[in-house]
């Protein structure tokens, strides 16, 4: 059987099943329809108030489970009782809920308690090294998504608009914010930073970076200089699109095979009739 994506390792086998993680919106139903595609075997772990009732629905009883965000005990039973050798995180969890209503049980209590540093990757590190004790092994969470990722060059067509300089500037300003842990993008002008992503997220960003009403906006996407490809992955999608055109921003950058693009075609198309352009950078170069 052939490997249904270049992100799985060497000896994956897809007759065993796979427990998928899955938070909000629409990645990790894309990811679902994706590797039911290729027959794996797929269980699922939703989260209450979070997880998409369409995905919860479309699995039998014995093959789901849900939980509250924070109860890690409860996730890796479920994980357990699946009798799963993989798992993939994918999606997002509200920023809100993580604050107000996080309702950690006494294994994540335990876990929390050993971080120095409480960010995503310390945060997913742990989990991950908890799931690793089942034997089961967290996959790339580009798996299955070969297809969605970002390509080289301008993706919706045409010459590049936007001036390679600038981009340069935005790519190397994005990787840094990346590196100190603060978020994956920024938006640019002309050697000029507006503003850059933190814990609010990419859209939020965006509705703020162009306060000013100006012109030749970019912004750039990016994963950590060290990405740790499990969890955390860039992702791009209408919703982002249509944040764009409301700010006024006509380019995005965005890392080639170190983005997600959601509904890829959808989204180019779309893009090219609002004449916002997507280029996809290499890693560490700019166009």
């Amino acid at each position: 059987m052939a490997v249904p994506s270049r992100f799985l390792p060497a000896d994956f086998d897809a007759r065993q099943p796979l427990a998928l993680i899955a938070g909000r919106q629409l990645y990790p139903m894309l990811l679902a329809q994706a590797m039911r595609a290729a027959g794996i075997p797929l269980r699922l772990v939703a989260f209450e108030g979070e997880t998409a009732d369409a995905l919860w629905d479309s699995f039998p009883e014995e093959e789901r489970a849900r939980i509250k965000v924070g109860q890690l005990g409860h996730m890796l039973k479920a994980i357990k009782r699946f009798g799963a050798r993989y798992s993939l995180m994918a999606g997002q969890i509200a920023p809100g809920r993580l604050f107000r209503e996080l309702t950690p049980d006494l294994k994540a209590i335990q876990i929390l308690a050993t971080l120095k540093e409480r960010n995503a990757e310390s945060i997913f590190g742990a989990i991950a090294r908890e799931i690793a004790k089942l034997d089961v092994q967290l996959l790339d969470a580009r798996s299955f998504m070969d297809d969605q990722l970002a390509s080289p060059g301008v993706m919706t067509g045409g010459k590049l608009r936007a001036d390679a300089e600038h981009i340069a500037f935005g790519v190397r300003i994005a990787k840094e914010i990346a590196r100190l842990d603060i978020g994956q993008g920024c938006v640019v002008r002309k050697g000029t930073v507006l503003a850059v992503e933190a814990f609010e997220g990419t859209d939020d960003m965006l509705s703020r970076a162009n306060k000013y009403k100006t012109d030749r906006l970019i912004f750039v996407k990016t994963p950590k200089p060290l990405q740790d490809w499990r969890f955390d992955v860039p992702v791009f999608g209408m919703k982002t699109l249509e944040t764009m055109r409301a700010s006024g921003i006509t380019t995005a950058c965005l890392e080639v095979d170190g983005t997600i693009i959601l509904e890829k075609e959808r989204v180019l198309t779309q893009a090219r009739s609002w004449a916002i352009e997507l280029y996809g950078y290499e890693p560490r170069s700019g166009p």
